[in-house]
């Protein structure tokens, strides 16, 4: 039994790193993904460079294959390869791939996943004890976008979080700390960050990390460079559809965490569109599953939910 707990905690530890995070707004079908600060296929022709480290590549092209699409068309393409030998066997596995791809792309399934991982609401001010600062995890840097004179710009997920640290901070008063590393060429994502931050939204930005690769490093090398100067209470900005992980890495960290999540997701069926599939819900499936490996995968290695 032991064995087999480690071998599927192993296993799971290809979703402990981050693959990308989506924001997805169910209801009018209309989806937001974009690029992590880890690599995407998503915007391809943004990204120059080799990953750093071997292993974290490898994760990811591991979660690339089990994962939808790409995971239920192998299964697919299996079950036509067998049914040449076992009809039954095949057909089933060939049902079940195509079927299951069919009901990930549903924008209603996509939401009900979405909102199932998603474990906090709208942050409300007046939250007491009052928190210290507020922390905005990066979600993304397009490398030498032409037209910004080829400097590096925040991806979408990226500037629609620090959009919502910008309003967090005018209307709270709080410090800003950004955090975000680089495993690309460019600019690490936190020091993009704060100059989009103080010269595009006019934000001071006090604490910038910008060494660390996923989650778990944000939130360690956060904890390194906030506690010591006093900051254990946050607020922390980054999407609904990662809410829960996030939280939950912070926290192991030694910090207590106030989500203030932006990008929100939830149900409402408004038209026949609603269940018709498509990309954008696929996309958003694909995360929300993802989200639930990588929460798994936090459960196994002990921390609390």
């Amino acid at each position: 039994m032991d064995g087999t707990y480690a071998a599927l905690r192993q296993c799971l530890c290809v979703f402990g790193r981050d693959s990308g995070h989506f924001g997805i707004r169910i209801g009018n079908v209309a989806s937001t993904i974009a690029e992590d600060q880890h690599g995407s296929a998503h915007e391809p022709s943004r990204r120059r460079g080799d990953v750093q480290q071997p292993m974290f590549f490898l994760k990811k092209l591991i979660a690339a294959l089990v994962l939808p699409p790409t995971g239920l068309l192998l299964l697919t393409l299996t079950g036509i390869a067998v049914a040449t030998r076992w009809r039954r066997i095949g057909l089933g596995l060939a049902l079940l791939g195509s079927g299951s791809l069919l009901m990930f792309s549903m924008p209603l399934v996509s939401a009900w996943l979405t909102v199932a991982i998603c474990d906090a609401g709208p942050y409300v001010p007046g939250a007491s004890p009052a928190p210290d600062a507020i922390v905005v995890l990066g979600g993304g840097v397009l490398v030498g976008a032409a037209e910004y004179d080829g400097r590096d710009s925040p991806g979408r997920l990226t500037l629609e979080r620090i959009r919502y640290g910008a309003y967090l901070s005018r209307k709270t008063g709080l410090p800003l700390a950004v955090v975000g590393g680089r495993v690309f060429e460019g600019e690490p994502e936190g020091e993009v960050m704060r100059r989009v931050l103080e010269q595009e939204f006019q934000i001071p930005v006090r604490w910038v990390e910008s060494t660390s690769l996923n989650t778990r490093e944000n939130a360690q090398q956060a904890s390194r460079l906030l506690q010591p100067q006093g900051i254990r209470r946050i607020l922390l900005v980054t999407h609904g559809v990662d809410t829960r992980r996030a939280r939950r890495e912070f926290e192991a960290a030694g910090f207590a965490v106030i989500p203030a999540p932006t990008l929100i997701p939830s149900i409402h069926i408004e038209n026949v569109w609603d269940f018709v599939p498509n990309m954008g819900a696929l996309s958003g499936s694909y995360l929300a599953i993802y989200e639930f490996l990588g929460n798994l995968e936090a459960t196994l290695r002990g921390l609390p939910s």
